[in-house]
């Protein structure tokens, strides 16, 4: 435990951490996909038939082609991010594609107008291509639940590909610097998780309920959890610096693995965590089969500090 400033510490034991997420139930105000929207909280249904939604979406995504291997090209996880929502999206009519667009959505004043149009005419579904979470807007009982369900596929489809996007980006970075060959990409997926989580911190906003757990703990500071610092912890981890994708071979459940929080706790874990691998092992797979070279920068990449770790850099696909 670590003072980050004269408001908020930073943990990075596992015990504690584990402690500090048992103390009380996580908020909706923390949790960036179910916060309130049209002023009003998320229903559990509501979030249920998002969860649901989405899976049906991915899958129905990585059985599909995906779209042609030169969209992979250029800045990433830029190029990645805008790749996976056209693979996944790309199919629902206008204006509700719009909602999946970076362009749109980099944008406030755009993602304003996009989400009055849908919310006046949410498109008609043509051929029974559109994907489940364009229908959870289709089917809105009333403007409050196609409001929220708006706010849902704009939450769903951004963090589900900006996470697949950084997640793959840290993976192939990690897999050039080291010189890795790995044929086993579900691995170096993991071990990418370990090494450079894109959800490396974890935010809780203070309260009495953290105060007693640890001395230098009061009641108004916020707590970091840091999953970054955990998973390069020398007592859970050997060489816990160095890439090495053969630690999970043969481990069935890794996120049952000492130290390891990939996709957080029980009780407040990622609602998408089981399409988070299976998607970026795909989107390796094309990248890989289509020759993607990592073009820049040679030794050190940048790393925004931002909500997620994503490294920063260049690649080309090959003819």
């Amino acid at each position: 435990m670590f003072r980050v400033d004269a408001t908020t510490v930073g943990v990075s034991d596992a015990r504690l951490m584990a402690e500090i997420v048992a103390a009380r139930p996580v908020l909706s105000t923390e949790r960036s996909v179910y916060k309130p929207a049209a002023g009003a909280d998320i229903p559990h249904d509501s979030a249920t038939r998002t969860i649901r939604a989405l899976g049906q979406d991915v899958m129905s995504g990585i059985r599909t082609p995906p779209p042609p291997a030169r969209g992979l090209s250029g800045s990433w996880p830029y190029a990645p991010t805008s790749y996976l929502r056209r693979w996944l999206f790309g199919t629902d009519p206008l204006p509700v594609s719009l909602l999946a667009k970076r362009g749109i959505t980099r944008s406030d004043t755009l993602s304003r107008l996009v989400d009055r149009a849908v919310t006046v005419w949410p498109g008609t579904e043509t051929g029974g291509g559109s994907t489940a979470l364009a229908g959870l807007i289709r089917g809105a009982a009333d403007p409050l639940d196609r409001k929220q369900a708006i706010a849902m596929y704009r939450r769903a489809s951004a963090t589900l590909c900006d996470g697949v996007a950084a997640l793959a980006g840290n993976a192939l970075w990690l897999m050039r610097a080291t010189g890795a060959r790995q044929a086993d990409l579900t691995a170096a997926l993991w071990e990418t998780l370990r090494l450079l989580p894109p959800a490396w911190m974890l935010y809780r906003n203070g309260g009495d309920a953290y105060a007693g757990l640890h001395p230098e703990i009061r009641p108004e500071d916020n707590v970091a959890l840091l999953p970054l610092l955990m998973h390069r912890h020398p007592d859970y981890w050997s060489d816990p610096l160095d890439f090495r994708p053969e630690r999970w071979t043969g481990v069935a459940d890794p996120e049952k693995t000492a130290g390891f929080m990939p996709f957080g706790f029980d009780g407040a874990r990622c609602w998408a965590k089981h399409l988070v691998v299976p998607l970026a092992e795909r989107l390796l797979t094309v990248a890989l089969d289509h020759g993607l070279t990592v073009r820049s920068p040679q030794q050190d990449a940048p790393v925004p500090l931002r909500s997620l770790l994503s490294v920063r850099f260049e690649a080309s696909v090959g003819a």
